[in-house]
């Protein structure tokens, strides 16, 4: 069960579709070159094949937990010592603290391939991240120095402990409690349950940083009354050693339907009277210091879906290569053929192919805005950046993680009978997908999150002002020749139906949310496919004028060119159906009464 990082894709997009260059120029990235990151994605794609892949299969078998101590399997505390020290963990950690400050951008490709990989590996250092960002943004100075440095080599892990039985995604209901220390130093006795905390107990560091919400005593009601506090699972003494056993621990595991490999902990505080915690900042700001962190942890979780799906993809590859089943049609050797020779099976893999294209294209582009509304000094490109990935996240994370169950699946339906059958491996790859459009909420949460927030709240300017840039590349296409038209007529088709539904959700968002919201998913949906098809033309346009040049590597071009054909003729239409939900399905998703369910 192999995995090649498919770097040839992955840097043609980072340089012509993220335009990385311009990346590398931004404020604090002058010293970085693309052959620095060359040589990076080369490493990261080794350690990704030939480490971390052959652990995947082990780790679906689980970790074991017995006394609050959870012992991993075979070869992952080896496999995240070799990591830590490599310095993969902090690649985007502040250098300041001992990491390596990349862009995002740069890091994400290398979070493909553990991703791809391994996802559930990949989940704790991506996780220390999120928590290294929170600390650094809204710590103390004095809560910096002690707990960074050693989250950004990677010896401290980080966690985030968020949601409790009660409260789900509404975390106005978290009832964890914080209240001073009577000793007067100025720390919280941290008391609650936290559940779905991703690697909260595991065997492969000394140390871990807990980020963990609770109230204060008379805190506000709701959001407002939520504060956030660093709890380690030991102290840490003056000089730096670490100290005594803090009154934290798993209770227990969650049984799951994927990533096994990632122990997914329920989390007892103060059991003992109370777990030693660090206020992180203000009180009653810790919703919003959590939320510092979000664009990245959203993005991450696009990333993991189009990462899986590429997993996924290559299995079913090989598959149909190896399987030999039926003569082929139109043939008049009688043997049975290689069924990547049947009809069905190239469209099933086609329709894998072409939306893990557009999906890496938009999630990388995201990458590129991310760093450049964090990077550019404020102005209106800072502000136009800042506005655009805000638009795309809900997007990015919504369409590529619901593709991802789609396409994983796929992979199980390649492989006939033998996909269902769990030795094979296909069946793995859709059972850790499926966690991913959960995964830093719901994908209902992001459909009105776009609809809300991202495109009411300013009246749709930022949807306009992409979907001009959209109509610029329809001029290019139709100059492009006849072996453009089919692209040219998917992408007109997708515009079409984006500004259906955008009319529609914006004539209706203030005076009837509901019927707005109804169509949420589906209108997040549409855009998924409408800049996923948008940013496949513009790397066909590319590839026909490397072509045009004798680029040697021809074949690559001309197969980038196919791709976004067939998504132009097979997934783009799709925007239809989505742009009539939007406007028509309204009344009939909310009209039935609650007792008729």
């Amino acid at each position: 069960m192999s995995y090649t990082a498919p770097l040839k894709e992955m840097q043609f997009v980072l340089n012509n579709i993220a335009d990385l260059p311009s990346v590398l120029a931004l404020p604090g990235y002058e010293d970085h070159s693309t052959d620095l990151v060359d040589a990076i994605l080369e490493e990261a794609s080794k350690f990704a094949g030939e480490v971390l892949a052959p652990l995947n299969w082990e780790g679906d078998k689980g970790h074991k937990l017995e006394n609050a101590v959870v012992t991993t399997g075979k070869g992952f505390k080896e496999a995240y010592h070799q990591f830590r020290d490599a310095g993969w963990v902090g690649m985007r950690a502040p250098a300041a603290f001992g990491g390596q400050g990349l862009p995002a951008l740069v890091a994400m490709a290398t979070e493909e391939m553990w991703c791809s990989a391994n996802l559930a590996f990949s989940l704790c250092p991506l996780l220390t991240l999120g928590a290294l960002e929170a600390i650094n943004h809204h710590a103390s100075d004095e809560l910096k120095a002690i707990y960074l440095p050693k989250m950004s080599s990677g010896e401290w892990p980080g966690t985030m402990n968020l949601t409790e039985p009660q409260a789900g995604s509404d975390l106005a209901l978290v009832r964890s409690k914080a209240v001073p220390n009577p000793n007067g130093d100025g720390t919280y006795l941290v008391s609650g349950q936290k559940i779905f905390i991703t690697w909260g107990e595991h065997d492969m560091a000394d140390n871990l940083v807990h980020l963990v919400l609770a109230r204060l005593p008379d805190a506000p009601a709701g959001v407002k009354g939520i504060s956030l506090f660093i709890v380690p699972k030991f102290l840490v003494n003056a000089d730096g050693s670490l100290g005594k056993r803090n009154d934290v621990k798993c209770v227990s595991l969650e049984h799951k339907l994927g990533i096994h490999g990632s122990p997914t902990c329920v989390m007892s505080y103060g059991d003992e009277g109370g777990a030693i915690g660090y206020l992180v900042g203000e009180a009653n700001k810790g919703l919003g210091y959590m939320f510092t962190m979000m664009n990245h942890a959203r993005l991450g979780v696009g990333v993991e879906g189009m990462s899986i799906s590429e997993r996924a993809y290559q299995k079913a590859v090989a598959y149909a290569k190896d399987r030999l089943q039926s003569r082929e049609l139109g043939s008049t050797n009688p043997d049975p053929a290689a069924i990547i020779r049947h009809p069905d099976v190239r469209r099933m893999l086609m329709t894998m192919r072409s939306q893990i294209e557009a999906m890496r294209a938009l999630c990388y582009f995201g990458g590129t805005a991310l760093d450049k509304a964090a990077s550019l000094p404020s102005g209106a490109e800072q502000t136009q950046s800042q506005y655009l990935i805000n638009f795309l996240i809900p997007i990015i994370k919504g369409w590529c993680t619901e593709t991802a169950n789609e396409l994983t699946s796929l992979g199980v339906q390649v492989h006939g009978g033998m996909g269902f059958i769990e030795e094979t491996g296909a069946a793995q790859y859709m059972r850790d997908a499926r966690i991913t459009a959960i995964y830093e909420g719901t994908t209902g949460i992001h459909g009105m999150d776009l609809i809300g927030r991202k495109m009411a709240s300013e009246k749709g300017a930022t949807l306009k002002a992409v979907l001009g840039e959209i109509e610029g590349t329809i001029g290019q296409l139709a100059a492009a020749g006849a072996e453009f038209a089919s692209i040219k007529a998917g992408l007109e088709l997708s515009v079409k139906a984006a500004k259906e539904g955008a009319e529609y959700i914006l004539a209706n968002f203030a005076d009837n949310t509901k019927k707005s919201a109804a169509g949420s998913v589906p209108f997040l949906m549409l855009m998924g496919i409408t800049l996923g098809g948008w940013l496949l033309a513009k790397s066909a346009l590319i590839a026909k004028a490397r072509l045009a040049a004798g680029d040697s590597d021809a074949d690559f071009y001309s197969a980038k060119i196919t791709t976004t054909r067939f998504f132009a003729e097979h997934i783009a239409p799709r925007t239809l159906a989505y742009a009539y939900e939007v406007v028509n399905g309204a009344d009939s998703t909310l009209e039935l009464a609650d007792e008729l369910f």
